[in-house]
């Protein structure tokens, strides 16, 4: 039996493993539980690079924040956000004075650690919600957490549909927030690809079958097919590494930018 933390929620299940508390734990952070670092090193078993390909992740959604900033995006809704850890999006965004933040997650770790450490920060709000009830994860994010969705909002699926299941339609919960956001609205998504390694994809979808919401990879085709309404920014839907990147980066890229190694794909679009 586990002990558990002050910083945990009574009533989460601290034996059984979490997407976001790993997530945290490749990231180095410290808000995870023993069965989250033992399933996250059974995933660097048959995916040693886990850690790169989330850390490229991370300087993926640092990117597109910065881009829709300069597009004059100031009003964010972070979906899935996960366990707040350096270079979150109000963080990247406060390069534009009174910049608006919503986070979502399902996970009560990430929302109470996050509610806790942003209690005091201007202009953010912490949600616990699912991002699986569109209706409902707007109609909150306007009335507790202030969003104008009569203007422009840059919506972030960022490494979160790969745990929503075929069942639960993502290109249906896509859709939802699309139609929910006005014109001139962004949407920044990135997702794990099984376009070039089939067999370790399929042993790292048993691997995270154990956790509180088993992940999926998908086809670029099938990425692409749930961005119908959006006009894809350019380089477009691309490897991630590749969208936009900074020089620097790609000089020291620890996995030599081999895009198989990381089998991530990304893009921002622009809603029509």
């Amino acid at each position: 039996m586990q002990h558990r933390p002050a910083w945990a929620p009574d009533e989460i299940d601290i034996e059984r493993p979490s997407v976001a508390r790993m997530y945290d734990y490749f990231l180095g952070g410290s808000h995870n539980f023993a069965c989250d670092r033992e399933l996250a090193q059974q995933a660097m078993k048959v995916f040693p690079d886990a850690p790169h390909v989330v850390r490229a992740n991370r300087s993926f959604l640092y990117r597109a924040v910065t881009a829709l900033c300069e597009l004059g995006i100031d009003q964010f809704l972070d979906l899935g956000s996960g366990i707040p850890t350096v270079g979150n999006v109000h963080e990247v965004a406060a390069a534009r004075a009174g910049t608006r933040t919503v986070y979502v997650d399902s996970d009560p770790v990430a929302v109470a650690h996050a509610s806790a450490l942003l209690a005091n920060t201007p202009q953010v709000s912490v949600l616990h919600a699912d991002l699986r009830d569109p209706e409902a994860v707007l109609y909150d994010a306007v009335r507790a957490g202030g969003l104008d969705l009569s203007r422009p909002v840059g919506v972030l699926l960022v490494s979160v549909l790969p745990f929503v299941p075929d069942d639960d339609d993502p290109a249906g919960i896509v859709a939802a927030y699309r139609d929910g956001t006005v014109r001139g609205s962004y949407l920044a998504v990135s997702h794990g690809t099984n376009d070039y390694k089939p067999k370790v994809v399929g042993e790292i979808e048993n691997v995270y079958s154990r956790t509180t919401q088993p992940g999926v990879f998908r086809s670029k085709a099938e990425v692409a097919g749930m961005l119908a309404g959006y006009e894809i920014l350019e380089p477009g839907l691309v490897d991630l590494i590749h969208w936009r990147p900074d020089a620097a980066a790609l000089n020291t890229d620890p996995l030599g930018g081999d895009v198989a190694r990381y089998s991530l794909i990304g893009g921002v679009g622009r809603r029509v």
